[in-house]
């Protein structure tokens, strides 16, 4: 078998796992187009830190479109000639949306979303990068990004249990499962090999990848 199946591959996580650092190092390695999130361009989202309740409508809707719109241009592109990695996948975006909205913002958010998913492309591989509440929680506060200061322990507990159970039901695209808490594929190229050999050799539709396999 061999990676060159996979042209369109999203690698994903909860803040602070290392999504967008191991996708860019997957990109760079496998000559691929890039299509990552913008959170920077999101004029709500340092105000969404510093007051939830307020501003999560907002920063979800602002997300939701910015990345409709990323997906859109992908539809059109050659993905038999061009391999592209994300560090996003849509699927996941309701995650954020319960945990953040209250009633009547999140049923207007799942009508939107709804209306635009299916004209989302579906990847042929999503990475999914785990670690414990506890990692993520000292990986965050060391990057020291001075909007995330504010992320609570108990919403990065809630965050990850949510991505857990996300994964655990998703069916759409197969999922190579990658425990980060001992497999560092970003910082050391051993890792990162052992990786990639994994990736090229997948069977199944869902495989669990942990150091020592």
């Amino acid at each position: 078998m061999s990676i060159d199946k996979y042209k369109y591959i999203v690698v994903e996580g909860p803040i602070g796992v290392g999504k967008t650092t191991l996708a860019r190092k997957l990109g760079d390695s496998l000559s691929s187009q890039m299509l990552l999130e913008m959170p920077q361009d999101n004029p709500f989202l340092e105000r969404f830190y510093r007051d939830p309740p307020r501003y999560a409508l907002p920063t979800q809707m602002f997300f939701l479109f910015q990345r409709m719109n990323q997906l859109r241009d992908l539809a059109q592109t050659d993905l038999f000639s061009t391999r592209v990695i994300s560090d996003f996948l849509l699927d996941k975006d309701p995650l954020f949306a319960r945990l953040t909205l209250g009633d009547d913002e999140l049923h207007l958010y799942q009508q939107l979303y709804e209306h635009l998913r299916p004209q989302a492309p579906v990847p042929d591989l999503v990475i999914y990068l785990q670690a414990a509440p506890e990692t993520l929680v000292d990986r965050v506060r060391k990057r020291g990004v001075p909007m995330e200061a504010g992320l609570s322990e108990v919403y990065l507990h809630q965050l990850c249990e949510s991505y857990s159970r996300f994964f655990y039901h998703y069916d759409a695209a197969p999922v190579l499962i990658v425990n980060t808490e001992h497999l560092n594929p970003i910082d050391r190229d051993a890792d990162f090999n052992l990786l990639l050999g994994r990736i090229a050799n997948m069977r199944g539709k869902r495989e669990f990848f942990n150091l020592g396999e």
